[in-house]
């Protein structure tokens, strides 16, 4: 049977809404059978990535990232559609993939353009969809870099990183040349401070800590 509904739900820290407000909810969602899940992280996204779930014959939710409502960019004119499904490079590197999700890619981004001043090029994929996930972009990329890096705001404990890091050791080990290596924030409820907020969730420093521990 075909079950056309779409739900969208605000999602993640960084408006200092504190534990009862700021959850991570994507990797809930993908333990449930027949769900499909999207996070967009720009305006286009949104537009392209919604349409593609409207059109979508099976429940789809759309998990929006609150501290990016406020997002500005221009976007194309007409009908944006996109595939669910797709991943998207979004900075191309020889050294390190970088996985990233939602609000957490433009901090990857930032990462990647810091570790180039130290000659480290960082491969940043924006996963966009994580039922269904963009398997072959993921693994490609680290038979291309031997090395990856998961980016997420979820707690660590049965985060989406970590089914990438199965995918991974299981399609791609010996690629490797290093650990697999998970950002995350810690297994607790999120803090309103915003000092505290601030020092759970995946920063830039920490992210590019995490690629230096992946390549050493």
């Amino acid at each position: 049977i075909a079950l056309p509904l779409v739900i969208r739900t605000a999602n993640g820290g960084g408006a200092r809404f504190g534990a009862q407000h700021s959850q991570s909810v994507e990797a809930w969602m993908m333990a449930i059978p027949g769900l499909k899940v999207v996070v967009p992280s720009s305006p286009a996204d949104m537009i392209g990535l919604f349409a593609a779930a409207v059109r979508d014959p099976d429940p789809v939710i759309v998990v929006e990232p609150k501290v990016l409502y406020a997002a500005k960019e221009d976007v194309p004119d007409g009908e944006l559609v996109d595939r669910l499904g797709q991943a998207r490079t979004v900075r191309e590197g020889t050294d390190v993939t970088i996985c990233a999700l939602g609000a957490m890619v433009s901090r990857a981004v930032d990462a990647a353009q810091r570790l180039a001043g130290d000659g480290v090029e960082a491969e940043v994929i924006d996963l966009r969809s994580l039922v269904p996930l963009d398997v072959r972009a993921i693994v490609d990329s680290v038979e291309r870099t031997g090395h990856i890096v998961t980016v997420e705001e979820n707690p660590r404990l049965c985060g989406w990183g970590a089914e990438i890091a199965s995918i991974v050791a299981d399609e791609s080990f010996f690629a490797l040349d290093g650990p697999i290596v998970r950002i995350t924030t810690p297994h607790v409820p999120l803090p309103a401070a915003d000092v505290l907020e601030d020092a759970a969730t995946p920063s830039v420093g920490r992210i590019v800590d995490g690629v230096r521990r992946s390549l050493a």
